[in-house]
């Protein structure tokens, strides 16, 4: 897939997949960004993307953010819409420091990969109902079933 990009710091290379069998790119950070102790910023990847027509963009965090530099993505994952293209739409990664010292993103870094997800857009038809029973809430489906709901006769002593 052809996919048309801006760096905005043409002295980073370009995001790159590590392996051949790598599905998420890496974007690397343009410049050394401290995140205070418990605070939010945006690391700037370096990358203005136009995303191909069906496609969106995710940044997912990488796996060892947490544990080498003590950051999570508070928002899990990030999606860039198609639209997100413009002169100053440079795709940021939002981080959260969860240590108690400041933590420098130097400038180069591997920071967050990007993935291409294929995407359709709904065409709603509104109805009245589902015609379906209530499945339940959130967790419902971890609690142990009762013998009546399984369908059992056997008496338990």
């Amino acid at each position: 897939m052809k996919v048309s990009i801006i760096r905005v710091d043409k002295n980073l290379p370009l995001p790159g997949y590590e392996t051949r069998g790598s599905l998420g790119f890496d974007l690397i950070t343009r410049e050394d960004t401290v995140i205070e102790p418990g605070k939010i910023a945006l690391v700037p990847g370096n990358a203005i993307v136009k995303i191909p027509e069906g496609y969106a963009l995710l940044l997912i965090p990488r796996s060892s953010l947490p544990r080498k530099k003590s950051l999570i993505c508070p928002h899990s994952i990030g999606l860039i819409d198609q639209d997100y293209c413009g002169p100053k739409d440079e795709l940021m990664v939002q981080v959260q420091n969860i240590s108690d010292e400041k933590v420098t993103v130097e400038r180069g870094e591997k920071i967050a990969q990007g993935l291409f997800v294929k995407v359709e857009k709904a065409d709603w038809t509104e109805v009245s109902g589902h015609n379906e029973e209530t499945r339940g809430g959130f967790g419902s489906t971890d609690t142990t079933p009762s013998l009546d709901k399984l369908g059992t006769t056997a008496a338990i002593s």
